[in-house]
């Protein structure tokens, strides 16, 4: 940890604010007292490098989030693999590099728990980085990733920038993607759910064995972790983001079968991809500086199907 950097009276850059993790970024720094700045997809592609290089010379951030990415689940990641490594590694080198050149005074990248190897000693430690093969359903989100962690390190190094990275583990929330070909399992699994209770369906089948655990950080807790580690956080390593607790892809199902009120069975499909066996962040290291998360997952998901519901009755009005 560091001195604090203050957000007071700064204008500070959110990437990707439409997304989900931008979206609560931009809700949680409402309450700080400092300009927020955004920009669209129309005005600024962030992959073509003269439209990033040239908004951000104009803008002059102070300070730079950088949430945006190409994301999805394993559907996703698999049969998308050049958009999914093409796309990261422009948004994030065209970012990282603008904001050295228009003198930023820090920014904190994004990652994910995917960067980590398949196999990788649970719970998964900042130094696991780098130990072992990756998942091969989504080593190119994953390289593209870990490419970014490097560039700040490098920019650091050679530069002197005071740029940093976060790795969250698995995230839901308000915002998130439902779309059953590029969700990820926990939105996925509400929507399916959902879907079969109002079918009155017999069942519900899930991918893989039912097996594979997960940890899963709301979205507003994450955010609230991002702004605090870019008040408190000046160092090369990345720092893991999550809760520290997990549960089974099937303990899941069951928890959201419960909260949507779905009768049916829950049945698994052994013959799709589990991915990786356990993905359980050791985050000692963000607890020893002074933050943890406050939502419980039974409690984020109601929420989350909440906004679900409230969406879909919107849409059929």
């Amino acid at each position: 940890m560091t001195d604090a950097y203050s957000l007071k009276g700064k204008r500070v850059y959110v990437a990707g604010h439409r997304g989900m993790v931008g979206s609560a970024l931009l809700r949680r720094l409402a309450s700080e007292d400092c300009e927020i700045l955004t920009v669209g997809r129309a005005q600024v592609d962030l992959r073509r490098q003269v439209e990033v290089e040239a908004w951000m010379a104009q803008a002059k951030p102070d300070a730079v989030f950088v949430p945006a990415a190409t994301v999805g689940g394993i559907l996703a990641n698999d049969t998308r693999p050049a958009e999914f490594i093409y796309d990261n590694l422009m948004i994030e080198t065209n970012l990282i590099d603008a904001a050295w050149r228009a003198g930023v005074e820090k920014l904190l990248f994004l990652g994910s728990s995917c960067i980590y190897p398949k196999m990788a000693s649970q719970p998964m430690a900042e130094d696991a980085l780098l130990t072992g093969p990756l998942e091969p359903t989504n080593q190119w989100y994953a390289i593209a990733k870990i490419a970014g962690i490097k560039l700040c390190q490098a920019y650091r190094r050679q530069y002197g920038c005071d740029f940093i990275s976060a790795m969250p583990t698995n995230l839901y929330g308000i915002g998130d993607n439902f779309d059953l070909q590029s969700s990820h399992v926990l939105p996925a699994l509400i929507a399916k759910m959902h879907a079969a209770k109002e079918a009155r369906a017999s069942n519900v089948t899930i991918w893989g064995t039912g097996t594979p655990r997960r940890e899963f950080l709301y979205v507003d807790d994450c955010a609230d972790a991002l702004v605090f580690l870019m008040k408190t956080y000046s160092q090369e390593s990345h720092i893991n983001v999550g809760v520290g607790e997990d549960v089974s892809i099937y303990e899941l199902a069951e928890m959201i079968r419960r909260i949507i009120g779905f009768d049916g069975d829950i049945v698994t499909d052994p013959d799709k991809p589990d991915g990786t066996p356990r993905k359980l962040m050791d985050v000692t290291r963000l607890t020893q500086a002074g933050w943890k998360a406050t939502r419980s997952l039974e409690d984020g998901i109601a929420t989350v199907y909440d906004w679900y519901c409230d969406q879909l009755s919107a849409r059929q009005a």
